[in-house]
């Protein structure tokens, strides 16, 4: 991120509200999984380890919590415009060499095919670009998951490759990833560039756009 930027801890879609998790939010988050469990447990590999009691998943939105504070990584929930439900998780990931962020998504299966993670993805993207100042934006899906390939192929994102046995599927064994990237030098003229959002810092302050 840039000298004097802020991370948006809360961004507001049209239909969604992105924001940085709270230990309270356990209990919402388990019943999201619980409800979704059998959709989720055919890509997420972490689906595995699901259910988790409620002690163990508010210890892990603390952990989540201290890394977005101390800018290590940013894990968002997708939440109802209410806020009184858990629609999916999401979030901008530093585990990519160079300047460049990646988006990984889920959704509760009730909102699967509405295109909320199209919409919170480009949202996503453009913080990445705008606030965190990054060169690219990366999503990683396996080539068999079509609803999940279609988020960034309509957002404008580039298949720069289909690599071979790079990753781990659920059980474990090695499966195919595709690498989809969008560039901030061609960022200007995609769906992204044009999401609607409002992002609001720690202290609730507006974060205006482009992003100082």
């Amino acid at each position: 991120m840039s000298p004097g930027a802020r991370p948006a801890y809360r961004i507001e879609t049209e239909r969604t509200v992105l924001r940085c998790w709270q230990p309270q939010d356990a209990e919402l988050l388990l019943r999201s999984i619980a409800q979704s469990i059998d959709h989720l447990r055919a890509w997420m590999p972490w689906a595995s380890g699901e259910p988790s009691t409620l002690e163990e998943k508010s210890a892990q939105l603390r952990r989540w919590r201290a890394a977005f504070d101390l800018d290590e990584d940013y894990v968002y929930g997708i939440f109802s415009p209410n806020e009184k439900a858990v629609w999916g998780g999401t979030g901008l990931h530093k585990r990519l060499t160079g300047e460049a962020l990646e988006i990984g998504y889920w959704i509760h299966v009730d909102q699967v095919n509405q295109g909320l993670a199209t919409e919170t993805t480009a949202a996503l993207s453009r913080i990445a670009i705008e606030v965190h100042k990054v060169d690219r934006v990366e999503i990683h899906c396996d080539p068999t998951n079509v609803r999940s390939a279609a988020i960034p192929r309509n957002l404008g994102f580039v298949l720069e490759a289909t690599l071979g046995r790079r990753a781990a599927g659920t059980d474990g064994s090695p499966r195919d990833v595709m690498i989809w990237t969008l560039f901030s030098d061609t960022y200007s003229g995609t769906p992204v560039a044009d999401a609607p959002i409002r992002a609001f810092d720690v202290v609730g302050s507006e974060i205006p756009f482009p992003a100082t």
